[in-house]
């Protein structure tokens, strides 16, 4: 088996994989991202017991115990290119023999479960609404990068949305959730297609001093499409990454949002940080049953 070079799988000084600064007994097998690293102890802080923490660069990680349940908050920072860093990082720990740089013939299986933050396009999600992302789109290009190759439930999605949409200024995919952790996570949420896109501003239709080539028309568009019993629901910055990556590498995913910005009704929360503490506390309660 050939050995992974030191520029291919770059390690820190003390072992630890280099942008992540962790080693392989530092997370558990059932993984929380969130976007904002002040978000980490927000959700560490209900764990019974805090057995690690690191922080390197936007990279903040802490591993405890809630109840018998061993878990890992890691702030990703924002966007699809930090997931990419996260996600083949946290694989490396676990399914590559960091001493020998030598990939494992048996492989790990981790959860991950994004609990993030969301912009609503449907005027009947008002903000403080929880959303599962039951499928996503890519507005960024991380998985073009890569040999990706979507299920075939996706591969009609981007189908669909190409001919609804020919005129985009990117060129899209799309990928799934693993179906049974969103269902044992998210039960009877409200659910829908979720956007992922490479920025918060031009690139989800938003206009200050410069313009987008995203229309308030064409939000309006995005809103009204529909594929099978699915709505675009949501815009965001991770989840088609986190979920394209997640199938690529074998790991299971599902992303957890709450709406904090209706763009259908230009609403914004009043209570943000409770609307987010109530998403914590509602994902980790249902992670106490996996």
């Amino acid at each position: 088996m050939s050995q992974l070079s030191p520029s291919e799988l770059v390690l820190n000084p003390d072992g630890s994989i280099y942008h992540l600064h962790l080693r392989p007994e530092h997370i558990a097998d059932t993984i929380l991202t969130v976007g904002d690293p002040n978000r980490v102890p927000l959700v560490s802080q209900y764990f019974d017991q805090l057995e690690f923490e690191i922080s390197k660069r936007e990279f903040i990680t802490h591993t405890g115990w809630l109840g018998n349940k061993r878990l890992t908050v890691i702030s990703t920072g924002i966007g699809t290119d930090n997931i990419d860093i996260v996600l083949n990082e946290l694989d490396a720990l676990v399914n590559i023999d960091l001493k020998n740089r030598e990939i494992r013939p048996q492989k790990k299986q981790l959860n991950f479960i994004r609990v993030g933050t969301t912009g609503g396009l449907q005027s009947r999600h008002s903000v403080g609404t929880m959303i599962s992302s039951a499928m996503t789109i890519g507005l960024d290009n991380l998985l073009h990068y890569y040999p990706y190759q979507a299920e075939e439930r996706a591969v009609k999605l981007e189908q669909a949305f190409t001919a609804g949409f020919p005129d985009l200024p990117t060129t899209v995919y799309t990928a799934s959730p693993d179906l049974s952790l969103l269902q044992r996570i998210t039960g009877d949420w409200a659910r829908g297609i979720t956007l992922s896109a490479p920025g918060f501003y031009a690139p989800q239709g938003r206009s200050l001093r410069l313009g987008s080539r995203l229309s308030p028309q064409l939000l309006d568009a995005f809103a009204r499409f529909k594929f099978e019993d699915l709505n675009i629901t949501n815009y965001e910055m991770e989840t088609s990454a986190l979920f394209g990556l997640s199938h690529m590498l074998g790991h299971r995913a599902t992303s957890c949002s709450v709406i904090l910005a209706n763009r259908a009704d230009g609403t914004f929360s009043a209570d943000p940080g409770g609307d987010v503490d109530r998403l914590i506390r509602t994902v980790l309660d249902a992670v106490m049953m996996l």
